[in-house]
């Protein structure tokens, strides 16, 4: 017999906290629809992966509601562990580029009521160095430590004014990287002050910054390498290609490529769907096509094929 459990696993500081005044009309939703509602609210950084590895086979679905970094964990666990459960995402944080990517309502009822009515649909996740995992985005450089350095009560009250500040902040700052970087059909070497290997159509809340020919199940990684800047006037072009997703200019590398290799002379931080994910002076990332199943409405999904 099937099961009809569910594991509802929620981040109670994500969003402003407001998912709680929604909690019991969503169990009320799923269970008027027979399914038992196991709900469990994450206590700290790490542990829905850790939730997620222990947890049993015999589950219907999970329900991550949270923000980019709650999905990121219950998706590192599933990967790490090889269970094949299907995910109904609720989209409560403070950015939702991965939701916004895959259409999803950032209404709590109405995103309850697509899962519901949704089929399980296979999408890609990376993976680097073979352990450390990610659903939309691993990059470098600059400002990619705003999001984990950003105080989450700042996020709730302020959202993406919030980055905004905190990245003003690191405009003095910036740093170039001296890579290399191997795909299987080419080298790059340049100095790069940012880059991003991603599966979303939009990252930071900026739309079409991955580019314009995105599929979130292709198999295909959009790479994004950005060019050190000599003056401000390389440093407005290069901002200009982004915003527009056009990346027509020759300070930036941009391509498409399923796996890829990027050394430095010495460590560099890096972050995993927006959270901090170590240090590494090489990384090797690879994409696992449509290797996590999301239940998506099948009038959503515009970027699934």
């Amino acid at each position: 017999m099937k099961t009809n459990r569910i594991l509802l696993l929620y981040n109670p500081k994500a969003g402003k906290g407001l998912f709680l005044q929604s909690l019991p009309s969503v169990i009320d939703l799923f269970t008027k629809a027979g399914f038992a509602v196991e709900v469990y609210p994450t206590q700290a950084s790490g542990d829905a992966v850790r939730k997620i590895m222990n947890l049993e086979d015999d589950y219907y679905m999970i329900v991550p509601a949270g923000g980019d970094g709650t999905l990121d964990e219950v998706v590192t666990g599933l990967l790490k562990s090889g269970k094949d459960i299907p995910l109904g995402y609720i989209p409560v944080g403070s950015t939702n580029d991965y939701a916004s990517s895959l259409g999803l309502p950032i209404n709590v009822l109405e995103a309850t009521g697509n899962i519901l009515t949704g089929v399980p649909r296979g999408v890609d996740a990376g993976i680097v160095n073979g352990d450390h995992m990610f659903i939309y985005v691993a990059a470098f450089g600059a400002f990619t430590d705003v999001a984990y350095k950003t105080n989450q009560d700042m996020k709730n009250a302020l959202g993406h004014v919030a980055y905004l500040i905190e990245g003003a902040r690191r405009l003095g700052d910036l740093k170039s990287y001296m890579m290399r970087v191997t795909t299987e059909d080419s080298v790059f070497q340049q100095d790069y002050i940012f880059g991003m290997i991603t599966n979303s159509t939009s990252v930071g809340g900026i739309k079409h910054i991955t580019g314009r020919d995105v599929e979130l199940d292709d198999g295909l990684f959009e790479v994004t390498l950005v060019h050190n800047p000599k003056n401000i006037l390389e440093m407005q072009e290069i901002v200009g290609s982004l915003l527009t997703g056009n990346h027509d200019t020759d300070l930036i590398d941009f391509f498409h490529a399923d796996k890829l290799e990027i050394s430095a002379m010495h460590e560099i931080p890096w972050t995993f769907d927006g959270e901090y994910g170590g240090a590494f002076s090489t990384v090797r990332i690879e994409n696992k096509k449509q290797s996590v199943r999301m239940i998506l409405d099948g009038n959503r999904g515009r970027r699934l094929r």
